[in-house]
């Protein structure tokens, strides 16, 4: 049964939590991957009972050199067990510059904006859940619970089993947990 919250934003990060950590133990699932800029949402799965995987923003994101969650945030989490990825966005690679410097659409930009249309935090879930198996922080093949949201917090959360960025259009959305009916 997937909830569907009225409006998008960080004042469902509490229920959003609680349904995709419920599910993660309904169906076994090991890993919960959620994105996070500044580790608070991370912060918050800390006693979850699975293995946590916190995908940040890259550095730069914000300003040039600037990386959003704090050093100590960081290191908290690290000490607790949760993996930090921080790294090139799936979507927001390259091709992003050079779409930003010349213009067109892309790939990616096309990719991105079709999954926009379920909701941004869809887009997150299935970006993040790539960009951790890419870096082989969770296991190929296996189902995840993935965790976004729509700007700050989480709103959204879903059961996938990702494929490799180079076979992404392989990935598996299996179930919605829960999301903002309206993206």
């Amino acid at each position: 049964m997937t909830t569907y919250f009225d409006a998008p934003g960080p004042h469902n990060t509490a229920e959003t939590l609680r349904l995709a950590v419920a599910r993660a133990h309904q169906l076994d699932i090991k890993h919960i991957v959620v994105a996070t800029c500044s580790g608070r949402t991370a912060q918050q799965l800390l006693d979850c009972g699975r293995q946590v995987i916190a995908v940040t923003h890259h550095v730069g994101f914000s300003a040039p050199g600037v990386d959003e969650m704090p050093a100590q945030v960081r290191a908290q989490l690290q000490e607790n067990g949760v993996r930090v990825l921080t790294t090139t966005h799936l979507f927001g690679n390259v091709e992003r510059g050079i779409c930003n410097r010349f213009g067109g659409v892309m790939a990616g930009g096309i990719i991105s904006a079709t999954l926009r249309m379920f909701g941004q935090g869809v887009k997150v879930c299935f970006e993040i859940a790539t960009m951790a198996l890419d870096a082989g922080l969770i296991p190929y093949g296996e189902e995840v619970v993935a965790i976004g949201g729509t700007g700050q917090g989480a709103d959204t959360a879903v059961v996938i089993k990702p494929a490799h960025g180079n076979d992404f259009l392989a990935t598996e959305l299996l179930e919605l947990i829960c999301k903002p009916r309206r993206p």
